[in-house]
């Protein structure tokens, strides 16, 4: 999420900082529950940019205890190896190996290879010694040769780390969107006919939106950001006439409503309601929109939560819900909603600016499907 999004930090009281120690602590006793073979367990988080994941020589473990011990054991019983905290290996064994952790603007220039493949690495042990399942890597990036031009091209950008079992169990594929050229969105199917789709939305600004194939001028971020949600809403709604059950996950780059920023809303440009308002529409409130549920609020009540924590302001001075999980009506009617939660602690937020969240659903299984999955040792497939 940009900046520009939030309120500025000086309209923000502060407030008092918690210890790094007692943040990871708190963050582990909300995990949803362990793996039953019904269950999905889904973890999103913008990181903006993937480069401190993976580079050994950034003093990223500041961000962190230094280490945080395994809780698998050994064959021999003895104390497995601890794996720096300040890593995507690290956060998946954490909290408990989830099926899916989406990520979004990772910022990797489409044609770095070797980046892609430092993320592989980066997300699986050597030689299983932590006695963790393998995970394989997904991205989706910018392909679009006028909007998606800057840093490098490194911009944008979504990657999923899929658990290699669960891909085997559950026969899923992961395939782009044809009307997204930012890399900013992909769908994960199984089987059971559940698409998981991973979203780094647009963030509406003034600053220009060029046609993809000629490069002319053809309006705003705002537009684009409007028509975004107008290309989500169709795709979503195809594919639940088609018998799917969606869930969307990610980074939407818009607060709902007043509970959802601290300690205010933004209103000014005036844009920025608009661009709330489509967005409650067509994806909440609407007839003819998808009617979904925002699980947080489904759950949670009014409780408050936020994900976006800017940096260089006090801890909880400024801060927006612009992070969601997002289900089909009809999952939640099923039964198929468990759990949810923000991870919302510096010691999460490591070096981003937002702060990670989780979802647990319940999805069927084919009938006469009597797979299980253990949970570990999967085998490694390669990044795609």
């Amino acid at each position: 999420m940009d900046r520009d999004v939030s309120p500025p930090p000086s309209k923000r009281r502060k407030l008092s900082t918690p210890t790094l120690d007692t943040d990871l602590t708190t963050s582990v006793n909300h995990l949803p529950s362990r793996d039953t073979t019904d269950t999905l367990r889904i973890f999103a988080w913008n990181i903006n940019g993937i480069s401190p994941f993976i580079q050994s020589a950034k003093p990223i473990t500041s961000f962190f205890p230094r280490t945080h011990p395994t809780t698998q054991p050994t064959k021999n019983n003895s104390s497995p190896p601890s794996i720096p905290t300040a890593s995507l290996r690290a956060f998946l064994r954490r909290h408990d190996w989830p099926h899916a952790l989406l990520l979004q603007e990772v910022k990797i220039n489409p044609k770095d290879e070797r980046t892609k493949r430092a993320v592989q690495a980066a997300i699986n042990s050597t030689n299983g010694s932590d006695g963790g399942p393998t995970y394989t890597t997904h991205f989706t990036l910018p392909r679009d040769p006028h909007n998606a031009k800057g840093f490098g091209g490194k911009v944008y950008g979504v990657a999923s780390l899929l658990r290699d079992d669960f891909c085997r169990d559950r026969g899923v594929s992961v395939r782009d969107v044809e009307w997204d050229l930012e890399g900013r969105i992909h769908v994960i199917e199984t089987r059971d006919k559940l698409a998981v789709f991973n979203i780094y939305a647009v963030n509406g600004t003034e600053n220009s939106y060029r046609s993809p194939e000629t490069g002319a001028v053809v309006g705003t971020r705002h537009d684009r950001k409007l028509a975004f949600h107008a290309l989500l809403l169709e795709e979503c709604r195809r594919m639940e006439r088609e018998g799917w059950r969606v869930v969307l996950a990610g980074d939407f780059n818009v607060a709902r409503s007043r509970i959802d920023g601290f300690p205010n809303l933004r209103e000014y440009p005036r844009q920025h309601c608009v661009n709330r308002a489509d967005f409650n529409a067509k994806f909440f409130k609407d007839d003819g929109g998808l009617r979904a549920v925002d699980v947080w609020r489904k759950l949670k009540g009014d409780k408050k939560g936020y994900t976006y924590y800017p940096r260089g302001v006090a801890w909880g001075s400024s801060c927006d819900r612009v992070d969601y999980a997002i289900v089909s009506r009809k999952l939640v009617e099923e039964g198929g909603l468990i759990n949810t939660g923000i991870l919302d602690s510096p010691a999460e937020r490591g070096p981003s600016d937002h702060v990670p969240l989780w979802v647990e659903v319940r999805i069927p299984r084919e009938a006469g499907d009597n797979q299980t999955s253990n949970g570990v040792n999967g085998e490694h497939e390669p990044a795609q």
